[in-house]
């Protein structure tokens, strides 16, 4: 099987950028190489001037953790630890990392900073996710399906934060997703299809996430 098939794109500095495809096209398997969670059989990765295919495992994990932050579907929380306590976890390993009640207030829940995950709704969970990765201060934030387990309204909340830390922070935001509706918030959106790009388009006209038709 070949999950990706000579694919070519590059991920502009700064931008909300949207990966569009159905289930089983590779999206997942394309952002766990970009961030430097799995290695291609082939070819080359680059961030900035580095190729992530060249590097060891050892500076694959300096990668991960001085320059990229991941945001899953399921939110992967400590059920054991309180909202403020799941964000100190990263801010403990990170260089210069965000004050942990900083990054809540940034997602709208620096009054929920002592709730356990089991106290949360679920996108508040997923808020407390993207806190955490968030939290140091990462060039690039991978989201892989991050509205894929909330409601539509809980849903639009989420992108909302995610265009607020892009606006505020100037992170690189990649969202990876099956649901067409999303890209019109974003600057770009990369159309994906068996395993490879099929098209690139600049959004000129984005929506808001309260403008998206859920």
């Amino acid at each position: 099987m070949h999950a990706l098939r000579g694919v070519t794109l590059e991920i502009p500095q700064g931008e909300v950028v949207v990966l569009l495809g159905p289930s089983g096209s590779g999206k997942s398997t394309l952002l766990n190489i970009l961030g430097g969670l799995d290695r291609g059989t082939d070819g080359e990765v680059y961030f900035r001037d580095r190729d992530l295919a060249a590097m060891s495992d050892k500076d694959l994990t300096r990668y991960r953790r001085d320059h990229v932050g991941f945001v899953f579907q399921f939110y992967n929380l400590m059920p054991s630890l309180t909202a403020r306590e799941n964000v100190e976890l990263v801010t403990e390993i990170a260089r210069d990392p965000m004050d942990p009640d900083e990054a809540l207030a940034l997602v709208g829940l620096n009054k929920r900073a002592d709730h356990f995950p089991a106290q949360l709704s679920g996108g508040e969970q997923q808020r407390v996710a993207i806190a955490r990765a968030l939290a140091k201060r990462p060039d690039v934030l991978f989201c892989d399906e991050p509205t894929g387990a909330l409601d539509s309204t809980t849903g639009r909340a989420v992108l909302h934060v995610l265009k607020k830390i892009n606006e505020e922070t100037g992170t690189t935001v990649l969202i990876v997703t099956h649901a067409a509706a999303q890209a019109g918030m974003a600057d770009r959106v990369i159309h994906f299809a068996d395993g490879d790009v099929r098209k690139v388009e600049v959004n000129a006209a984005k929506l808001t996430p309260e403008e998206i038709e859920w």
